[in-house]
């Protein structure tokens, strides 16, 4: 039985339904590689998690990984995911961030990355 997220609002769960039907395409194709235990262990995508949503989340390698497009850029939303991440990484959790250009221009490599993390802190 997987364990409990944080507690989130109904509101979170409802945005995260809406982003679900609206991946970007960086999130399509990732969703279409880490789906159905592709990689050996089992993800979620757009996770609410405490005040938050997550992009993708692996729980049995305590693993989130966040496709960031260019509004990510501004200084507003830089400081916004500062804090998520420290929220996050105080759960327990480490995150891994990429742009949307970096995931869709090297695919391979970071799909490397994450699945070296992954079989580093797992049971494959």
């Amino acid at each position: 039985m997987q364990k409990p997220l944080l507690k989130h609002t109904p509101s979170s769960i409802a945005k995260a339904k809406i982003l679900r039907k609206n991946m970007t395409p960086a999130e399509k194709k990732f969703w279409s590689l880490v789906r159905a235990n592709r990689l050996g262990v089992h993800f979620r995508r757009q996770v609410p998690f405490g005040p938050y949503i997550l992009d993708f989340l692996c729980m049995q390698a305590k693993l989130i990984v966040e496709l960031d497009g260019s509004q990510h850029y501004k200084k507003e939303a830089q400081e916004y995911d500062y804090h998520r991440d420290e929220y996050v990484r105080a759960n327990g959790f480490t995150v891994m961030r990429f742009t949307n250009k970096e995931f869709l221009t090297n695919t391979d490599g970071v799909m490397s990355y994450i699945w070296e993390f992954i079989s580093k802190n797992t049971k494959l």
